[in-house]
């Protein structure tokens, strides 16, 4: 790399040299550039000529292009007006006759559709229930349901002020129109528990830290109380009776239930609240 440097050097002080010394030298340069720019020149002219044609020629198809278009139209525009309406008829019809349905999944905030519920969350004060034993959570029908659950938490205190106050009312229709004891589950889940419970598979949860209701004290999973022990299961049909019933409760008081999901969850409902989880 040094002797290549050095050669270098040298030829480029000899070529130095000869144009300083020798007028002849500077002369063939100076002639050898301007026939270079010269041609160079009369390249960028001809480009230019020929640029300027051919877009002349692409302008002159497409106005011609436009004119077939245009005789097109006028000669078939009986056709392409019914065209028109057949594609532009239906959406319209389908649009003014589906209401307001939406689509499954739909991240809106609470609404209240009751009036006499909307009043009781207005004005009582409802309380927690009294918490439960922790041994009803941890029997082998419960587990073999709901695995992990006896490290799960249950504290109405942890829960969203708000969401606690809609599921409690949740609890009272159950239990005085329906007959039905409820028992929560689970309530408020750190994050560090959404990642072991997404670990453990889809059959347990889709959702990782932060992209579910429960890491913001929202959502609340629940079951029903039959003779002092849990019923979780969607086989026993007194239970699945309970959870439609609860379903329609949820509802009605503006909470979401899983039970509408494509992966049903029966036991879940949240207050979904817009910006609050990750997507």
């Amino acid at each position: 790399m040094f002797l290549f440097s050095v050669l270098i050097f040298f030829v480029v002080a000899c070529v130095g040299a000869w144009l300083l010394l020798f007028p002849a030298g500077r002369e063939l340069v100076a002639h050898s550039a301007s026939a270079v720019g010269r041609r160079l020149e009369q390249r960028l002219r001809r480009d230019c000529r020929q640029g300027a044609q051919q877009a002349s020629a692409l302008g002159r198809g497409a106005r011609g292009g436009a004119g077939s278009a245009w005789r097109f139209v006028q000669r078939r525009y009986p056709l392409m007006l019914a065209a028109a309406v057949l594609m532009s008829v239906p959406p319209l019809l389908a649009l003014m006759l589906s209401g307001r349905g939406m689509l499954g999944g739909y991240d809106g905030g609470g609404h209240v559709t009751n009036e006499q519920v909307a009043e009781l969350l207005k004005g009582e004060q409802l309380v927690a229930p009294a918490p439960l034993p922790p041994l009803v959570f941890t029997t082998a029908e419960v587990t073999l349901v709901r695995p992990m659950l006896d490290s799960a938490n249950r504290n109405w205190q942890l829960l969203d002020a708000d969401f606690s106050r809609r599921m409690l009312l949740v609890f009272r229709i159950m239990k005085e129109r329906h007959g039905y004891d409820m028992a929560i589950l689970e309530g408020y889940r750190s994050p560090e528990r959404q990642n072991a419970l997404a670990a453990a598979g889809p059959s347990v949860t889709n959702a990782k830290a932060f992209q579910s209701y429960h890491q913001f004290g929202l959502a609340a999973d629940c079951a029903f109380l039959r003779d002092g022990k849990l019923v979780i299961s969607e086989k026993d049909p007194w239970a699945m009776r309970g959870y439609r019933l609860y379903g329609e409760a949820a509802e009605s008081v503006g909470l979401t239930w899983g039970g509408r999901w494509t992966m049903m969850d029966f036991g879940h409902t949240e207050l979904r609240v817009a910006g609050t989880v990750r997507k």
